[in-house]
């Protein structure tokens, strides 16, 4: 924990929006958030041992109570975390960015919701390092394509900001604590030390169940390379000029596929991991291979097409995760090489598709990260599905088809849980029965020994 000196005191404020909903299911429920973050002690969550005050803001219904808390939250000289939790809407006639408090409705969003901006304009002023937001959102129907605009969530420099915003078409678990919530309250109490807010977000965002094109905040490329931060000096509002907009990364698939695990890890050709930027993604110009690509750049299918200048030019290692990640695997560091690599997938799924090359790819890596950490059940579903996948997109007998299909086996091979082999082992048989060039004794040595576990008695 860090001491900030004598006469300093912190402030944890947690704010509970209003309650995002689908067809009356919860997608997130911020009361519950509250509760449960209410368990942990506040110098645990602000990583600090100075004396510190703890707000509680949950059914508010007036905007202006939440910014008088805000603002004095804000005063404090020591650390700070803000927690919000809720739905995020527009008003109609500004278009701006809001969170719906108690008894918010689309018409009445300018009056009874919190504007985004205001959260920016009471912590601009804060010192450097020591303002924390958390957030656990979710976007409704009408924020949604502001966010994808975005790419992000608009942010000041002078914060650090973590957190998952849900997208309008998710189901929702319940009125019950967010997944996020609950994984990074659960790192926090499994930890024997305190981890960094950055490590802590890692670890949540890889072990929480997020929704298909959740956007994770610091997003995947914050994460696994350094550089500017998306939105600089821009303030919790709309974001700025052209060049203020946020960094994506377009990886485009390794045009001669590996064999089994090996190729998750292939090293890209030369230019194909690029950053690129509007509005003609499909001419690549790279600036040390890192250039801008707008939020809507680049459509799912788009397979941008090599300028020569982009040939010639060597991606910088920096710009590749997968070193990085691979590296953290080898070295025994696995939770955090998984929640890389899922946090990767989150951004690459936003960015290029499910079903896409991309990010089966990285499907694939996750598939070997589990290997290498002995989860040969993660392992053999995560090659099942990348294999099952690549068949809505290449043929069936397309080596990276039978390449992953491989991993799949050698992982079901090595499980020793009956039931975990029982449960994997259906979707791997009818994967293999969907390759017409697959050496027909795989197949068979599959089904017998599912046809001995059916038959041993199970030992539970």
């Amino acid at each position: 924990m860090h001491n900030f000196g004598l006469g300093q005191r912190g402030h944890v404020l947690l704010i509970a929006g209003d309650a995002a909903t689908r067809r009356r299911s919860v997608q997130v429920a911020p009361s519950a958030n509250l509760a449960a973050l209410g368990m942990v002690e506040a110098p645990v969550l602000l990583n600090s041992d100075v004396p510190c005050d703890t707000t509680y803001l949950d059914g508010a219904r007036d905007p202006n109570t939440v910014l008088t808390r805000l603002r004095t939250a804000a005063a404090t000289p020591g650390p700070l975390m803000v927690y919000l939790s809720g739905r995020l809407t527009v008003d109609r006639r500004g278009g701006r960015l809001h969170l719906a408090l108690a008894g918010t409705t689309a018409g009445s969003v300018r009056y009874t919701a919190l504007p985004w901006g205001w959260l920016g304009t009471e912590l601009r002023g804060r010192p450097a390092g020591l303002t924390t937001v958390l957030l656990d959102l979710a976007a409704d129907k009408a924020a949604w394509p502001l966010l994808q605009e975005y790419g992000s969530l608009p942010a000041t420099p002078a914060v650090e900001v973590y957190g998952v915003v849900a997208p309008p078409g998710w189901s929702g678990s319940g009125n019950v604590v967010s997944c996020y919530t609950r994984a990074w309250i659960d790192q926090l109490r499994a930890s024997p030390t305190r981890p960094s807010n950055l490590q802590l977000h890692a670890l949540a965002a890889g072990a929480a169940a997020l929704p298909p094109g959740c956007i994770v905040l610091p997003s995947a490329l914050e994460l696994g390379t350094t550089g500017p931060a998306p939105f600089p000096g821009a303030p919790f509002g709309r974001s700025g000029p052209d060049e203020g907009r946020p960094l994506h990364t377009v990886v485009t698939p390794a045009s001669t596929p590996g064999q089994g695990w090996a190729g998750a890890w292939q090293a890209m050709p030369q230019g194909q991991h690029a950053l690129v930027r509007g509005p003609h993604p499909s001419e690549l110009l790279p600036v040390e291979a890192a250039v801008r690509l707008p939020a809507d750049g680049l459509p799912v299918d788009a397979q941008p097409q090599l300028s020569d200048r982009a040939l010639q030019h060597k991606a910088s290692p920096a710009q590749d995760p997968r070193p990085h990640i691979h590296g953290l695997a080898t070295s025994g560091r696995h939770l955090e090489a998984a929640a890389l690599a899922q946090a990767w997938e989150q951004h690459v799924l936003q960015t290029c598709g499910t079903t896409s090359l991309e990010a089966i790819g990285w499907v694939e890596i996750r598939a070997d990260l589990a290997r290498m950490a002995g989860d040969f059940e993660l392992a053999t579903q995560l090659w099942t599905r990348a294999a099952t996948t690549r068949m809505t997109r290449q043929a069936a007998d397309a080596p990276a088809v039978h390449a992953a299909a491989a991993g799949a086996l050698y992982c079901w091979t090595q499980l020793k849980d009956r039931n975990a082999a029982l449960g994997t082992g259906p979707d791997l048989v009818r994967l293999l029965r969907s390759l017409p060039s697959l050496d027909a004794r795989h197949l068979q040595l599959t089904q017998q020994r599912l046809q001995f576990l059916h038959r041993e008695p199970s030992h539970h």
